[in-house]
């Protein structure tokens, strides 16, 4: 489970319904049916017209995404490939085939099965990063999704606010309801604005964020094993895939380095 995304539900729904309260609201003015059936109704209907029913059938998964907490380990992926390397550069890369059951990563494992394979530095290059493209792309379709509905969601709130203030002009002439009307006319906007700033476009980002972290992985994961193809220096290797680490979480695996160095 996502802390972090839970911690901001609560405090955004919280700050807004306490602050409502403190104005001197209350909260049967904000549950309005009819006005969440348009907002949330015309959204949906908008994504669904938005987006093949292929691509829809991945909200599910990406609403399981938003919701989870995954945590990359760039240092224990760095230890990984370096001690591959290091068992490659001893007893060379038919060596490898024994330890691929044991490694939990996919494109880890297909990557240097490629290696173990034989196939053309190039050619894994290119197929590395076809993987890494198409794992882009599916994540883009639920960033793309939660996007549209943080876009549609204000619109919806602005037509069920026009719809009810046409409701409102039309009875007219029983001036004592009109301000309560008007104000439930305008809680359909306030559910679309609401809706879109603290649920759609935050989960939009969210998931952005996380898949900019596990391309970077990713690509230290391709660049390892290129760099075990090529027979290079586990120690350089090191090096060279520290580069793709958080500053913190390097400094940290730097320094654990420096310590077994020395003793």
């Amino acid at each position: 489970m996502s802390l972090t995304t839970i911690l901001g539900l609560i405090i955004g729904f919280a700050g807004f319904i306490v602050g409502f309260l403190l104005e001197g609201g209350h909260m049967s003015m904000l549950l309005k049916e009819t006005a969440a059936l348009i907002v949330f109704g015309g959204t949906i209907g908008a994504v669904v017209i938005s987006f093949s029913a292929e691509e829809l059938k991945t909200v599910p998964y990406f609403f399981k995404e938003v919701f989870t907490e995954k945590k990359i380990q760039f240092g224990e992926t760095v230890d990984i490939v370096v001690s591959i390397a290091d068992k490659a550069r001893r007893e060379g890369l038919l060596s490898l085939e024994t330890q691929l059951e044991e490694i939990d990563n996919e494109l880890l494992r297909r990557g240097l099965q490629l290696v173990i394979d034989g196939t053309d530095p190039e050619l894994t290059r290119n197929m590395l990063e076809m993987e890494i493209e198409a794992y882009e792309s599916r994540q883009q379709v639920g960033i793309d999704i939660f996007m549209a509905a943080g876009g549609f969601g204000p619109t919806m709130g602005i037509i069920g606010t026009v719809m009810g203030l046409v409701q409102v002009l039309s009875n007219i002439n029983e001036p004592d309801k009109i301000g309560g009307a008007i104000a439930v006319a305008f809680i359909a906007t306030l559910y679309g604005i609401l809706s879109a700033n603290i649920l759609w476009i935050p989960f939009g980002n969210k998931l952005k964020v996380k898949t900019g972290k596990e391309v970077v992985h990713m690509e230290l994961i391709l660049e390892g094993i290129l760099s075990v193809q090529a027979g290079e220096n586990p120690r350089v290797i090191r090096e060279k895939l520290l580069t793709f680490l958080p500053p913190n979480e390097r400094a940290a695996l730097a320094a654990g380095e420096q310590v077994r160095m020395e003793i």
